[in-house]
């Protein structure tokens, strides 16, 4: 978003859509990801599952999947894997990753396996696995799972102790009740406001209208139905939304909302069509969220310091986490934030559950946009301006700990941190170092003032740690 003052998108693609490293089957704290049919199998995703049974305590577990073509195949595997070990199956259908945080402490579950593989191109598929307490698994809980899987442990029950599987009927019910408490229903839906929002036929379409029906918006939906069927590549980056951003235009609404497949990331439109990104959702939410309690924030490393600003404007204290959903929350948990969140869309709020959640950020932008009285272009001109660039360099994975010695060297005068990666920042700007668990490449992020300025943070990071390999 380079005119509107705030913050510009990448101009690098995410790891997602990577996919000469991707080919691997990649097992991370709290699930595992792969190419359908080649890295990732119903075999793969039946063990895997198996390993998982293992360290959960007794109850039911839920099962639910985005809209991608393979998730019955890879839902009927991980169902029968359930059962297998003496598990009853709750089936949720197609639902939203943070619908299924919910539903866990909704209906007292074990745990749950969300088969989504978020942002990735459609021949990926995966799953992410969630703890009794409705939050994705912890790292240390992710590790025994990622064990016993490569060991090929599990639990399973003879023939008169297996599971069975029985349907949700409403699995959007509690959640959409809980995003409504958050917010002035009856002043959104006394503005009747006409709003668009892009499912891109993931999991988010179903309860994204029903929430946006029930604050009284007039709904734009495209890709509702859960079919897997993108009509654009699926990460909400401004280069994949421009026709979208043409839609807000044509039917006159004053915001698009656009989701990733499994609907826990939130990529923002505002009523001129321009794309206002995933970066800023969060700072919109903490302006709302804030406003009515000021307590602690918790953001990740490589979150924009616009949310800063905000915090710091409402007196509220913000704490940053290592990269990762999953290590935001253990900080709010350990802060007792009132919200927190990471820069990639995902908001997240206690009072709905500790997941990333799109439909919180759009009944909080909603609420914003119907107190202030102001059009969404000019509550984001009134955030301060801010711009991320993100750089990467080939390094092989032992010449990591040098080069940070490297760049850490070459700013004597910064503040470092090596919580995740090295971090380094000033009053105005930071600039984080952080090696892929995927490839061998170290990422370089900078934020400051102008393009400009964060990109010579990058430049001045790369010249040192080439030096350093050399």
């Amino acid at each position: 978003m380079r005119e509107l003052g705030a913050i510009d998108p990448p101009h690098t693609p995410s790891a997602g859509f990577e996919t000469k490293f991707m080919e691997p089957l990649i097992i991370s704290v709290s699930g595992l990801r792969g190419i359908v049919g080649e890295s990732l199998t119903p075999v793969v995703a039946a063990r895997y599952i198996a390993a998982f049974a293992r360290i959960l305590p007794p109850g039911p577990v839920i099962v639910s999947r985005d809209g991608r073509g393979s998730g019955p195949m890879f839902r009927d595997a991980i169902c029968a894997s359930l059962m297998g070990c003496g598990r009853t199956v709750l089936d949720a259908g197609a639902a939203a990753t943070p619908t299924v945080g919910v539903l866990v402490r909704e209906l007292k579950a074990a745990g749950a396996v969300q088969i989504s593989a978020s942002h990735n191109p459609a021949p990926y598929n995966g799953i992410k696995l969630f703890g009794g307490d409705g939050r994705v698994l912890s790292a240390s809980a992710g590790a025994v799972v990622r064990e016993d899987y490569l060991a090929d442990r599990a639990a399973w029950q003879p023939a008169d102790q297996l599971g069975a599987t029985t349907t949700i009927g409403d699995p959007h019910a509690a959640h959409l009740q809980r995003v409504l408490g958050t917010v002035d229903r009856a002043r959104i839906a006394s503005l009747r406001m006409p709003v668009l929002i892009d499912s891109n036929h993931g999991s988010g379409g179903a309860l994204g209208r029903r929430l946006l029906e029930a604050l009284g918006c007039r709904v734009v939906a495209l890709g509702a139905e859960p079919t897997g069927a993108f009509a654009h590549p699926p990460e909400p980056l401004a280069e994949n939304l421009q026709a979208v951003g043409q839609q807000v235009r044509d039917h006159h609404c004053v915001v698009g909302f656009c989701q990733d497949p499994d609907a826990d990331r939130l990529a923002v439109i505002d009523e001129q069509g321009r794309y206002i990104g995933e970066e800023l959702t969060l700072a919109l939410c903490l302006q709302h969220a804030l406003a009515r309690n000021a307590g602690p924030v918790v953001i990740n490393c490589a979150t924009s310091l616009i949310n800063e600003r905000v915090a710091e404007s409402f007196g509220a204290p913000i704490t940053r986490s290592a990269v990762g959903e999953a290590n935001v929350v253990d900080q709010m948990l350990a802060q007792r934030a009132v919200f927190g969140g990471e820069g990639n869309g995902g908001p997240i709020d206690p009072q709905v559950g500790y997941v990333r959640d799109s439909f919180v950020g759009m009944a909080r932008i909603l609420d914003l946009m119907a107190g202030s009285g102001k059009a969404l272009s000019q509550i984001v001109d009134g955030l301060p301006r801010s711009v991320i660039r993100k750089h990467k360099l080939s390094l092989a994975a032992h010449r990591l700990p040098a080069a940070m010695d490297a760049v850490s060297t070459i700013f004597p005068d910064a503040d470092a941190s090596r919580l995740d990666g090295l971090r380094l920042s000033w009053p105005d700007r930071w600039l984080l170092v952080r090696g892929s668990n995927t490839e061998p490449i170290v990422r370089l992020i900078a934020e400051a003032a102008s393009e400009a300025e964060a990109d010579a943070l990058c430049t001045k990071a790369a010249e040192a740690i080439q030096a350093a390999a050399s």
